[in-house]
């Protein structure tokens, strides 16, 4: 959530940065009309007030003064006095309750760094590692394939539980292991993160925290009983609010998480993309890594969390690029994003396999993350971060188009082996 004082002081920043987004700038003109009917009633309420105080004294002072009949004439006044400052409470707590919906509709502003553009074209290549696979034959894409080598069931998945959901079997469900117990390994014990255990079911608040509550609920799991639970959609959302409500010290700072989770999204507005086998599905797994940090630090850490998660698939020899996001394409709660691409053989392009970002105080601000420098010192918001350290499933979809081989077999890349007990290739069913 943005802040409102920073908003009141820079109206037109702030509709310039939500103009470059697409956001409609209505919204501003909406928040001027709310705010200056807030300060009015304010104002109202503190004169009515001030008023029925004095009339309160000058009533003390007739009733000391033996003059009850023009005291009592004077409390039927307090009392119309007290009827207008509830009516004004009321229209102002409705005001305010509007304001703060306002508020939290309020997309977070872009960096100053973060290519203006209305969508994905305008999106800018920062970099690109390694050099496409090329092949003496026609490659297959990962559906094929793994249907081939006997490791993926799309069909008995769609008969447990619908469209876009799988089954991984034998070497592929042990790759899908492989894989997430790789990118823990790499991002605990080379770059410093702390491995977390996560629940799996969060509560609204959770996720209002992060930014997907109330904003986009369709695209959410929810339980069906009363107690307001929702799966995650992604292990951010778990992780950042462990801080929820609380205030840190300076010294703890930054933290840097990660967690294996399954995440859950129902995809909507997204039907007819993506359909064919595992990039887009309702369920998937996935290595996250979070970062909490001070102001000043953060986008340092965004470079050195955007390089953790490159760090893997360099590791695996699959080529990617790093993008800019630019501020027509970015998520609600972000300032700046940098999307990770891997090479898919079957699509001759790139793919997003994680996107890092650094979301400023946004979601600190909805989750009341804090920090102090001292003892005394007046507490601050905290900056988040969080990446993909990678999507498993885009992954392991890589890993079988770059490495698949001519008699339909896959080879698997040294980096891997450890994990796979030593084994170098899949081979297709006999």
């Amino acid at each position: 959530m943005l802040d409102i004082n920073f908003v009141r002081a820079n109206l037109d920043l702030v509709r310039k940065k939500l103009e470059a987004r697409g956001f409609p700038t209505e919204a501003i003109d909406r928040f001027n009309e709310l705010d200056d009917r807030r300060r009015k009633l304010v104002s109202h309420r503190d004169d009515l007030n001030a008023t029925r105080n004095s009339e309160s004294q000058a009533i003390g002072k007739l009733m000391k003064a033996g003059q009850a009949d023009q005291a009592e004439s004077r409390r039927q006044a307090v009392r119309e006095l007290g009827d207008r400052i509830a009516a004004t409470a009321e229209e102002l707590s409705a005001v305010e309750e509007d304001l703060k919906k306002l508020m939290t509709s309020l997309p977070n502003l872009p960096h100053e760094s973060v290519p203006v553009g209305s969508d994905e074209s305008a999106n800018q290549e920062i970099k690109r590692w390694g050099t496409p696979p090329e092949f003496d034959f026609e490659p297959l894409d990962h559906v094929d394939l793994a249907t081939s080598l006997g490791i993926l069931d799309l069909e008995r998945a769609a008969k447990i539980s619908g469209s876009r959901f799988s089954i991984l079997t034998g070497a592929g469900a042990r790759l899908e292991r492989a894989l997430i117990n790789f990118c823990l390994d790499l991002q605990t014990k080379r770059h410093g993160y702390t491995e977390v255990v996560p629940p799996f079911i969060v509560n609204a608040n959770a996720l209002f925290g992060t930014g997907q509550l109330p904003k986009f609920e369709d695209d959410l799991f929810k339980l069906t009983d009363e107690r307001n639970l929702y799966l995650i959609p992604t292990a951010e959302v778990p992780l950042t609010n462990i801080y929820a409500g609380e205030i840190l010290d300076a010294g703890q700072l930054p933290i840097k998480m990660t967690a294996y989770t399954p995440c859950f999204r129902s995809e909507a507005g997204s039907y007819g993309k993506d359909t064919r086998g595992l990039i887009r599905q309702h369920q998937f797994d996935k290595v996250e890594l979070v970062k909490i940090t001070q102001p000043e630090d953060s986008y340092e850490e965004l470079e050195k969390l955007t390089r953790d998660a490159e760090a893997a698939l360099e590791a695996l020899g699959l080529a990617y690029r790093r993008v800019a996001l630019s501020t027509g394409d970015m998520g609600f709660s972000v300032a700046k994003t940098y999307d990770i691409e891997v090479w898919l053989p079957s699509q001759s392009t790139y793919r997003e396999i994680s996107s890092c970002s650094n979301c400023e105080a946004f979601q600190a601000r909805r989750a009341q993350i804090r920090f102090r420098r001292g003892p005394k010192a007046k507490p601050e918001f905290a900056h988040t971060l969080n990446g993909s350290g990678l999507a498993i499933g885009r992954t392991w979809l890589a890993l079988l188009e770059n490495y698949q081989q001519r008699d339909g077999s896959v080879i698997i890349p040294e980096a891997l082996r450890p994990f796979m007990d030593g084994i170098a290739r899949i081979e297709p069913q006999k």
